[in-house]
């Protein structure tokens, strides 16, 4: 492999940004290669995916770099260390530039051969998150945080008010994008995957709403509100709305879509997706007193509480989380999303339903949840159906649903 000086210095500064400013990976890379309109897309690509990976393997390398994760001495060198220790592992030869001399390949080789013995270690996570998956999975925590830790795919849907999942595998296949239908366990009529890596947003069917990126588990989730044409749906934890959109989507844009969010930056993000999907069911109103929320008691049809959590599922897209988090977080999170199932619950009219999801692998943000809230409401709501989603078993992001009846 070639290296280009301008690139890997656009990784480092990328890595600056996240571990020292304390600025989410995204938004970061997103700056970055917004800056430089002349990189090609595998310049871009490089960009991405290491810093993405050096941030995934963090821990890992200051291991084989012999440094304790608390005391990683940031210099500008000590990047460009992270960097080459990173190429090593991957077996790339470095370039003979200066920055990389004081490496040592077959110490770092040892040191790598040693870190297999450690999970914490080899999967690269604190101490705390370690023990926390061990106590709440047990014995399927090794599988799922080694799956956690590899890159995931990129899942499209079909937007279904404008195409079809025929159809649009035609298009893209059309214009040199290799989709392919996903060969999974799950029930995914409106899914395509990504074969290749690539900027999808430039394409012109996604210009012109045929289709969104969301994962394949995230997809299980509308469908899972057991929908009917012309429902009043209440989206209380909208975000930018891809759920809504796939509401919308499912109820042929009839109806009337309410979506909800404490952030107005999100819903207004969620106005241009509708307006791109041609979705013209979907009301936006920011929750800025309680007064909101008892206003809609007992008026909806369906009621989605996509609850804030760990994100500990979707760990592959947002490595830097691990970083991020802390156990603190993980209590305070709980609180809110019973307080939020609690306060939120009676939107839904009685012989409604309800789902409650998350993007979390553990029980106590999920299962435990549920279990909580109906026994402390045995008379008022009762328990359809629940599913979880396994990166392990499925090779897609960690979710849990709950629907819930009101009696």
């Amino acid at each position: 492999m070639k290296f280009h000086r301008n690139l890997v210095e656009a990784v480092l500064e990328a890595l600056f940004a996240i571990f020292e400013e304390n600025r989410y990976a995204d938004k970061v890379l997103e700056r970055i290669l917004q800056a430089n309109k002349k990189w090609g897309a595998r310049d871009r690509a490089f960009i991405a995916e290491n810093t993405y990976e050096i941030v995934r393997w963090h821990r890992l390398l200051l291991f084989v770099l012999e440094q304790e994760h608390e005391k990683a001495p940031y210099t500008d060198q000590w990047y460009w260390n992270l960097f080459g220790a990173w190429q090593l592992l991957e077996k790339n030869s470095l370039p003979a530039w200066e920055e990389f001399a004081g490496l040592q390949p077959q110490k770092i080789a040892a040191n790598y051969e040693k870190a297999k013995q450690i999970r914490k270690i080899q999967q690269s996570i604190p101490d705390w998150l370690d023990d926390l998956g061990a106590k709440e999975l047990g014995g399927l925590w090794d599988k799922e945080i080694a799956m956690l830790n590899r890159q995931a795919p990129v899942v499209l849907r079909v937007n279904k008010l404008k195409t079809n999942q025929k159809d649009l595998l035609a298009l893209l296949g059309q214009d040199q994008i290799a989709v392919k239908i996903p060969e999974s366990t799950l029930d995914l009529p409106d899914a395509l995957l990504l074969e290749k890596r690539l900027n999808i947003f430039t394409s012109p069917h996604f210009k012109n709403g045929l289709f969104e990126i969301q994962d394949a588990a995230s997809q299980l989730v509308a469908p899972f509100l057991d929908l009917r044409q012309g429902m009043r749906v209440v989206d209380a934890c909208a975000g930018a709305g891809g759920k809504t959109l796939h509401i919308a989507s499912l109820m042929q844009n009839t109806g009337r879509i309410i979506a909800l969010d404490t952030e107005e930056w999100k819903l207004n993000e969620l106005k241009l997706r509708a307006r791109r999907n041609s979705c013209s069911t979907i009301e936006t109103k920011v929750i800025d007193s309680s007064k909101v929320i008892k206003r809609l008691y007992d008026s909806a049809d369906r009621l989605l509480l996509d609850v804030p959590c760990s994100g500990l599922g979707v760990l592959r897209r947002n490595p830097d989380a691990k970083w991020k988090l802390q156990p603190d977080f993980i209590e305070k999170i709980k609180q809110t999303q019973a307080e939020i199932l609690e306060k939120y619950a009676p939107i839904i009219k009685v012989g409604g339903k309800l789902v409650y999801a998350t993007c979390s692998i553990l029980p106590s943000e999920s299962e435990e949840q549920i279990r909580l809230f109906l026994e402390k409401h045995p008379n008022q709501y009762t328990l359809i159906a629940e599913q979880r989603t396994s990166p392990a078993q499925t090779g897609f992001d960690g979710f849990y649903m709950a629907c819930l009846e009101r009696k």
